[in-house]
């Protein structure tokens, strides 16, 4: 598995806007940010850590995907966040 796929599988289930994909040198590896609708009213950070999972569970399963870190945002919440960094 590459950057490239991982982030397609992403963002087709999700319907979201991975922002950066990140894979380490042995592509099982991967760091993420990803911002979702779906995550709109959705708290805490485990449970929308815990939809992008249940997305790639059968990867991991696999063994085409060892570990993922990510940060999730909603739309709203990355806007915010790209705004203060200026």
């Amino acid at each position: 598995m590459n950057t490239t796929e991982l982030k397609t599988i992403i963002e087709n289930k999700l319907g979201s806007n991975t922002i950066a994909m990140i894979a380490s040198d042995d592509n099982i590896h991967f760091d993420a940010i990803i911002i979702s609708d779906l995550f709109n009213g959705i708290l805490s950070k485990v449970k929308q850590q815990q939809i992008v999972y249940a997305v790639i569970n059968d990867y991991i399963a696999s063994g085409e995907l060892h570990a993922i870190a990510m940060k999730t945002h909603t739309p709203e919440q990355w806007a915010q966040l790209s705004v203060s960094k200026q």
